[in-house]
């Protein structure tokens, strides 16, 4: 099955520079990565020149206007431009782990969607922090009793552990999913209604479960580092939230506002 990985950046280049690394290092490849680029400067336009003369697969760069926080609509232009049957979303400031591609392969199923787990770094290591920094079991070991990482248990790789699958809002990260772009298509993708930080990727979920898909989730697969950043602007988290409850009201699961503009008459 082909897996497009698509990764969701805005004017850190440093941090995607570190992303893009782990991607070279998994080890079961994606068959294309696509970087959906929420309006950066050309600092990370030369990150992914650099990264594209070196990549053993596709490496493409889709950009909008930075008109604020829109992360919304350059995935649904990522989704647009994929050609892989499978969707894998991983944000510009996550580490993959070396498994990650893997992981998702093996948990894909039909019917379902996966929601990823993540470590969350502090402030103190995030900078020097790097796919060298959990490449071997022993450098995992000492990460696992640093002081400076949440979610520790994430580490261990248990194969033999079930999966859970549910459909529980709680939890939801956008920044590790795993969707079969079919589904994604059936409900629209993304709502581009949502504009700010906030809700976007659970406004999605509901819409998927309200489709028919449930998730499916594993506490030992699927895992990335989440580098620690300040925290994002709130401004628009508040519209967010009422976008996010008509949804919750309504029966609906196709948006308006997303891969396809629906009319209105």
């Amino acid at each position: 099955m082909r897996i497009s990985l698509i990764i969701t950046t805005y004017n850190n280049p440093i941090f995607l520079k570190k992303v893009l690394q782990g991607v070279l290092n998994q080890t079961l490849l994606p068959y294309e990565v696509i970087v959906a680029d929420d309006g950066s400067t050309e600092e990370t336009f030369k990150v992914i020149r650099e990264y594209q003369e070196v990549f053993p697969i596709p490496l493409l760069h889709v950009w909008h206007e930075d008109l604020g926080f829109r992360a919304a609509k350059i995935r649904n232009e990522a989704i647009k431009l994929a050609s892989g049957e499978y969707m894998v979303f991983l944000d510009g400031d996550c580490i993959p782990d070396k498994n990650f591609i893997l992981d998702h392969l093996i948990l894909s199923e039909k019917g379902y969607f996966v929601q990823g787990k993540r470590i969350l770094l502090d402030s103190k290591i995030s900078q020097k922090f790097d796919f060298e920094s959990i490449k071997s079991f022993y450098k995992k070991l000492i990460l696992f009793f640093s002081p400076h990482i949440s979610n520790r248990h994430h580490l261990i790789r248990l194969s033999i552990f079930p999966s859970f699958k549910n459909q529980k809002i709680k939890g939801i990260k956008g920044c590790n999913l795993g969707i079969f772009k079919k589904d994604l298509i059936a409900v629209n993708g993304f709502n581009e209604d949502f504009m700010g930080w906030g809700r976007e990727d659970t406004e999605l979920i509901i819409r998927l479960y309200k489709y028919g898909l449930k998730r499916k989730e594993h506490p030992f697969k699927a895992i990335c580092f989440h580098l620690w950043h300040p925290p994002q602007s709130k401004e628009n988290l508040y519209k967010n939230e009422l976008l996010l409850k008509k949804t919750l009201q309504s029966r609906e699961y196709f948006c308006s506002n997303g891969i396809i503009k629906k009319p209105f008459f």
